[in-house]
């Protein structure tokens, strides 16, 4: 059987359609106020949907990412107005500001915020003021160093730590500020020292700590979510350094990635919830990495070339698998099985998280497709 193959523009197109869907499907006013916007957090929509009693603040930030990607690919105002709402969206809901307790969550939307002003010129100052000054205070030397999942808990892990390093380093390439730089690089390294399997090359989950600061126990489970943000904070060090450290450690998580995680060059999926994200989160970094790393160092292409593949191939079994539903594709939260559609009982497909994570999927691919990649 002969497998058709995407040709150029296609895999905008394939996004573009994933775009459209997620916002028919999901987007609504909060409360009804003017100028505002948010994903609602599962689909069909019933009243709490509509009153968005489940607000789920990270995947927010992630919605937030996949519209500035689109606008990336396909610029236009209306698009610009929907990252301006959804902005006030998320101030609106999170009532108490523009911070929670939980550090990863955070970051995240921090690095949404900074794409959104460096990208689309839509910028929050203030809020990317008030993260900063929340994220400096989550790190402690419990455990050798590193940012807490959660303020006043004992855990701290990969998925807190990842996304506040990069954070910190595009922080300081916008400001120029050598101690958010230093910070950043401090959390790298200390995830590779306390969290990265010697073995396998991958990134544990996170550890306990004593109320002294001694570990206590360490979470082995083995994330996808994880592979992606150590993979980019290392990226960000490397465009800023040239020592090759940084550089070793991009190559030794894509090959530990594709040995590991994927089969046949898919990822693996980590079901519905907030595991509906991992996925699509390890695919951004991955097309980051496939457009950076030769670039950067162009004796390591073939490790470009690999990130790339898992990207198109990953990208390729979400589109085939796809089911039809209201308003365009579904996609489902293991991308090598066919997607459900919900009907009386809600499925993984239902949440938001799954959504997005597909859409990111085929926006990670059009966008390698746009710097000039193909599918092998």
């Amino acid at each position: 059987m002969t497998v058709e193959r995407s040709t150029p523009k296609l895999l905008a197109a394939r996004a573009g359609v994933a775009e459209r869907a997620v916002r028919s499907r999901h987007l609504r006013r909060v409360w009804g106020v003017p100028g505002t916007l948010l994903g609602v957090a599962a689909w069909p929509v019933d009243w709490r949907g509509r009153l968005h009693l489940r607000f789920n603040y990270w995947w927010q930030a992630h919605l937030l990412d996949c519209v500035v990607d689109a606008q990336l690919r396909s610029p236009n105002e209306a698009r610009r107005q929907v990252v301006r709402r959804l902005v006030r969206g998320v101030r609106v809901r999170n009532l108490v500001g523009w911070t929670n307790d939980f550090y990863d969550d955070v970051a995240w939307l921090g690095l949404a915020l900074l794409r959104a002003a460096d990208e689309v010129g839509v910028s929050r100052p203030s809020a990317v003021g008030a993260i900063a000054a929340r994220l400096r205070e989550g790190w402690t030397d419990h455990g050798g160093g590193g940012v807490w999942w959660k303020r006043h808990d004992d855990f701290k892990n990969v998925p807190a730590n990842g996304p506040t390093a990069i954070f910190f380093a595009r922080l300081a390439a916008d400001s120029g500020s050598t101690g958010d730089l230093v910070r950043s690089r401090s959390i790298v390294d200390w995830m590779e020292k306390a969290l990265v399997d010697p073995e396998s090359g991958l990134a544990w989950d996170g550890l306990h700590v004593h109320p002294n600061g001694d570990v206590r126990e360490i979470e082995t489970t083995i994330y996808s979510y994880c592979q992606g943000v150590l993979l980019g904070a290392n990226l960000e060090q490397a465009r800023t350094s040239s020592a090759p450290t940084w550089l070793d450690r991009v190559e030794r998580l894509v090959r530990a990635v594709d040995k590991e995680l994927a089969v046949d060059g898919v990822l693996r999926g980590h079901g519905g919830g907030d595991g509906g994200l991992f996925g699509g989160i390890l695919l951004r970094y991955l097309a980051q990495a496939a457009i950076a790393v030769p670039e950067l160092d162009p004796r390591r292409a073939q490790v470009g070339r690999l990130a790339a593949d898992i990207v198109f191939s990953s990208a390729e079994a979400v589109w085939d698998n796809r089911s039809v539903a209201v308003s365009g594709p579904l996609f489902g939260p293991e991308w090598t099985s066919q997607a459900v559609v919900p009907a009386r009982e809600r499925t993984a497909e239902s949440d938001l998280s799954v959504q997005l994570g597909g859409w990111m999927a085929l926006e990670a691919a059009a966008l390698l497709e746009r710097h000039g990649l193909q599918p092998s």
